[in-house]
């Protein structure tokens, strides 16, 4: 950022940038932006069965986690300080519908798994994805009707599915279908229901990403998908846009809320907490981190520390915390320092 200065800054050699650089204890005294583990939310994938750790040809090192793996896991992340978690579920075919009546099953795999975290590690935070593309049979995040994603109808499936994830214990509805009003109508459904305490995580600005590609493998969504997302979903030419989706958000009643992706939009991250000044929170997608992963993995630049730049220039953009598969590498790498 251009300083706002009416003097100049000053000049070689009487000014010497270099000197706040020459040793690491003065580099972390004048440091700007910082990381911490506090900042990490970790994403996981849950399947049904039992002592399975399948992982995800495109997303190395990372797992669909049966949920006795998933509490142990957990368990670890919380060992490390992570506050959080966000729960994505792989849903059998056979249980997808266009209706997604799975999506609002009190017992489904989702709310099973809310419920075994919570008994085993209650003090660790349970972020829900609300969105139909895990259950419906048509791969969208919406109830489809003769190729048409319909906005109004989808609302009711997600208020329904935002109570059942609630009372299993969730603590944080994170919605990230992007039906228009939504926002407003899962809080009167959560307030109706008893849930006042359970807050909000907008997916605010959602953009129809490539990036998303390898999340959808983990899923079992990408091979149901017709068509594609972006009715709802913002185009990438658009930041005044997001400024508008976020404005509206807020109005309707969400705590926090998110940009997804995040290495693309940086930009979009930065206007948004400046404009609203609200907890904001950017999504190190699935995409990004394959990238990064398979950079590493063929030695073209060194994994750890590119991932750990990466998280850095989220802070840097604004962001309050982020939702990354890094989160236990990174928690990890942060106890060493």
């Amino acid at each position: 950022m251009t300083p706002r200065l009416s003097q100049p800054v000053g000049a070689y050699p009487r000014t010497r940038l270099r000197r706040n650089r020459r040793t690491p204890w003065l580099r972390r005294m004048v440091r700007e932006h910082s990381l911490s583990v506090d900042d990490l939310i970790w994403p996981v994938f849950v399947i049904e069965g039992d002592n399975e750790r399948a992982p995800i040809s495109s997303m190395p090192d990372v797992y669909r986690l049966t949920i006795d793996h998933l509490v142990k896991d957990v368990s670890k992340a919380h060992d490390l300080g992570i506050p959080a978690i966000a729960l994505f579920p792989y849903v059998n075919p056979s249980l997808k519908t266009p209706e997604a009546h799975e999506a609002f099953n009190p017992d489904n795999l989702v709310c099973r798994a809310i419920r075994a975290v919570k008994d085993k590690v209650p003090d660790i935070g349970i972020i829900c994805d609300v969105a139909l593309d895990p259950f419906n049979s048509d791969g969208h995040d919406g109830i489809v009707s003769d190729g048409v994603i319909l906005n109004d109808q989808t609302i009711d499936v997600l208020c329904k599915q935002a109570i059942v994830q609630a009372q299993a214990g969730c603590d944080i509805i994170a919605p990230s279908d992007m039906m228009d009003g939504r926002v407003r109508h899962i809080r009167d459904a959560l307030d109706g229901d008893g849930h006042q305490d359970v807050a909000i995580m907008s997916y605010a600005a959602k953009y129809a990403s490539v990036f998303y590609g390898p999340f959808r493998d983990a899923v079992g969504s990408k091979g149901a998908l017709k068509g594609d997302k972006k009715t709802y979903q913002m185009d990438p030419a658009n930041t005044d846009e997001a400024l508008r989706e976020v404005a509206l958000d807020i109005e309707e009643g969400a705590d926090m809320v998110m940009v997804k992706p995040g290495l693309p939009y940086l930009d979009v991250v930065y206007r948004v907490k400046e404009a609203f000044n609200m907890p904001t929170f950017v999504y190190h997608i699935s995409g990004e981190y394959a990238m990064i992963k398979a950079a590493g993995q063929n030695g073209w630049l060194d994994y750890d520390q590119a991932f750990m730049e990466v998280l850095l220039g989220f802070k840097r953009a604004g962001a309050d915390g982020i939702i990354t598969y890094t989160a236990i590498e990174a928690a990890e790498r942060l106890q060493k320092q």
